[in-house]
């Protein structure tokens, strides 16, 4: 077995988005500061610093065009709401009247997507920061505009970095999705595996295409955003689309191969030829670990010898057991099952080649143009105030959310200047980093926040108490910055840790004090903690059950299209492959909602956990469905058939339809009763088949056979 080496992860992580994110930010918070500080006007420095640092929230990886019109909104408004909370911050009632109003406006931005809601974070970061800066107004404009430079110059910085290497980011961003790939199948060979915990197994698969899901979505819309790549001006563009393009059909492939892996080792574990397969499995991993790293590194994959082998002593191996099994001890469906099994892995196998013979012609100008309608895969997001006007009623759970960190934000301020520490705003921040629309996501930000700022207030306190030498500490707090930035998306918690000590060393620097202030932040953070924590379970409550229904429903549309799309491969001969990729994208889209969802809902209380039995059972069902969907696609595409015309078998898709359309029927009305709806067999077709060797009726059977576990199933959610 192959082990990835800790100078590999080490090399993974200084080439990924998160090291590069981490070190552009650092630059541009600290930079500033640095620069005037050796002018004797680190005050200055300071302020353009808070600028820089309040629109780096915004600077998420996306789009250039995205990334830098949400910087741009950004500057203005910390720039406006600057100078508003500097003019009336000496009163009391002025300053929580419009941190009020904001609070609940800027959280309303959910509604607009998450890079919205970030902007809404740094406008409501600038006015809890400037609380309790009360200064004369004249200062306060001159604060305002130094915010202002401090933002305008972050702004520049990203976007000259980008303009360096304008394709950097989707590199880094496509290896993480391969890599993620290469994770699922390497949890997919587990399943080979002598004594394997399905279980488990099966739940870790499906948090795992949540995750590929995420990591191939961002990556479409840099792909299809990017205008370097839509212009088709570069060999460079060129290539990485060629790649994106071939592994999420690779992606389809790994997921295609769902069998009764129970039922094979009961077979097959004596023989010991489900080892082979499992090492078979997690070699191609390994080579698309060597992809990954090779897009993030700019060199070129090399094809493992070893790879070639063990699949060619795969090959070797079923032909042998096949020629033994003349006493019939190996039924002859579970040999038909293990050849499949192993064709499958041959074409992920060539599809992996394909896509290292892609890095040889990188650079050449010859290099063929990937066939994708780039507009349909792009989803638009528009910004009318029709639907934040539509979001304004207790049915919305953005609604919901924004009243609920109305009422903390309000709660943390009393409590603030009741307390009357010297760092009060510690309280604001903690709920307003901590407050997020659901429960679950709530109480695991919380979670980490208090663990994350425990330890890091003692490593800092250790730190300080320890170490005198001023160049020591400063070169530790750069580690700090950089740390906490780059983990920020990565690992809350480790960002946590690393910022505390990063904030206690700078205090320090500016003579505020040390383990007092470390005492301090503790407090601070489990009151904000705690306030936001018991927020979240008793005022204006969004559990993860209200959404059931909706994830249900849309995961039950897109996976009758994806058949659709499927069936029409065999029934009609003019077909729109567009039609059938993005039916695949909205399975991907709404399999991930959905397994999301479940998951969240293990973090709630056990009285909002409705129906979780039944809901996980209809979450593996949908899974089973969407991989038996995507073998029928594969069996068109790569197998020989024994049948020239398969209208025998439309009866049965039809039915398969309609069993979908009366699930959804069922969900829509809360049905508790189902029909008597009869599966069409496939010895009613008319088509004289053998069984385990004619794989598409068979195919088309189990499907059918889904759905209709599937239509029995959703009588007992009542939602």
């Amino acid at each position: 077995m192959q082990i990835r080496q800790p100078i590999r992860n080490i090399q993974d992580f200084l080439l990924s988005t998160y090291f590069a994110d981490g070190l552009r930010i650092t630059i541009g918070v600290l930079l500033p500061s640095l620069i005037l500080a050796q002018f004797g006007m680190l005050k200055y420095g300071m302020t353009l610093s808070l600028g820089a640092l309040c629109v780096s929230v915004v600077d998420t990886p996306g789009p250039m065009v995205h990334r830098r019109n949400a910087m741009l909104v950004t500057t203005v408004l910390i720039f406006v709401f600057s100078i508003l909370t500097g003019l009336t911050n000496k009163n009391h009632y002025f300053i929580a009247a419009l941190l009020a109003a904001s609070s609940f406006i800027f959280s309303m931005f959910y509604i607009y997507g998450v890079r919205a809601a970030s902007v809404g974070t740094a406008v409501l970061l600038i006015i809890v920061l400037s609380i309790d800066d009360i200064r004369p107004w004249q200062d306060v404009i001159r604060h305002s505009f130094l915010v202002l430079a401090g933002s305008v110059w972050y702004t520049g910085l990203s976007y000259f970095v980008y303009r360096l290497r304008p394709f950097r980011l989707l590199q880094q961003s496509l290896s993480d999705s391969i890599w993620e790939v290469a994770e699922f199948l390497r949890e997919k060979a587990k399943f080979y595996h002598q004594n394997n915990n399905y279980d488990k197994t099966y739940a870790d698969l499906l948090q795992l295409q949540v995750s590929v899901h995420e990591k191939q979505d961002a990556v479409r819309e840099l792909l299809f955003r990017t205008r370097e790549i839509v212009r088709d001006s570069s060999p460079e563009g060129r290539f990485l689309l060629l790649v994106f393009v071939d592994m999420v059909d690779l992606f389809e492939q790994v997921m295609s191969t769902y069998y009764n892996y129970q039922q094979l080792h009961e077979q097959f574990d004596k023989a010991g030829i489900l080892k082979d397969y499992e090492m078979a499995i997690k070699r191609i991993s390994y080579a698309l670990d060597d992809i990954a790293f090779a897009l993030k590194s700019g060199g070129k994959p090399t094809l493992s010898k070893r790879l070639l082998i063990e699949i060619d002593r795969l090959k070797i191996r079923i032909n042998q057991l096949e020629q033994e099994n003349t006493d019939q001890k190996y039924s002859t469906i579970g040999i038909i099952a293990l050849k499949n099994i192993e064709v499958n892995i041959e074409n992920i196998l060539a599809r992996v080649k394909t896509i290292y013979s892609y890095f040889k012609i990188r650079t050449s100008k010859d290099i063929r143009q990937a066939d994708v309608d780039k507009d349909k895969f792009i989803t638009r997001q528009k910004f009318d105030f029709d639907l934040f006007k539509d979001n304004l009623t207790y049915s919305s759970s953005t609604f919901r959310h924004s009243l609920r960190v109305t009422v903390v934000m309000m709660l943390g301020f009393i409590v603030a200047e009741i307390l009357n520490f010297s760092h009060s705003y510690w309280i604001l921040l903690t709920i307003l980093v901590i407050s997020k629309p659901g429960f679950s996501l709530t109480k695991e930000r919380n979670y980490q926040r208090l663990i994350g700022t425990t330890i890091g207030a003692f490593v800092g306190m250790g730190v300080l108490t320890y170490i005198d030498d001023r160049h020591t500490l400063f070169i530790i707090l750069l580690i700090c910055m950089i740390g906490s930035y780059s983990f920020q998306r990565k690992n809350y918690v480790v960002s946590v840790l690393f910022m505390t000590p990063y904030i206690l060393i700078l205090f320090d620097f500016l003579g505020m004090g040390s383990i007092a202030l470390a005492r301090e932040r503790i407090y601070d953070t489990f009151i904000g903690s705690g306030i936001a924590l018991l927020a979240s379970y008793s005022l204006f409550p969004t559990w993860e059950h209200e959404k059931l229904k909706e994830a249900m429903i849309s995961i039950l549309k897109a996976n009758k299209a994806y058949y659709e799309q499927v069936a029409r491969l065999y029934f009609e001969k003019n077909y729109n492959r567009t039609d059938y990729k993005l039916a695949r994208k909205e399975v991907y889209v709404s399999t991930a909602n959905l397994a999301s969802l479940f998951q969240r809902m293990f973090s709630e209380p056990k009285s909002k956990q409705l129906f979780i039995k039944e809901v996980h059972q209809f979450t593996t069902l949908n899974h089973l469905l969407s991989s038996y969907i995507a073998t029928l696609s594969l069996y068109n595409k790569e197998h020989e058939f024994t049948f020239d015309n398969f209208d025998a078998l439309k009866p049965m898709s039809g039915n398969t339809d309609y069993l979908f359309d009366m699930t959804i029927e069922n969900l829509n009305l809360s049905k508790t009763t189902t029909d008597n709806v009869p599966l069409i067999r496939i010895s009613d077709t008319g088509l004289m088949i053998k069984k385990g060797e004619d794989l598409v009726p068979e195919q088309f059977d189990l499907i059918q056979k889904v759905a209709y576990d599937l239509y029995k199933l959703s009588a007992k959610i009542k939602i």
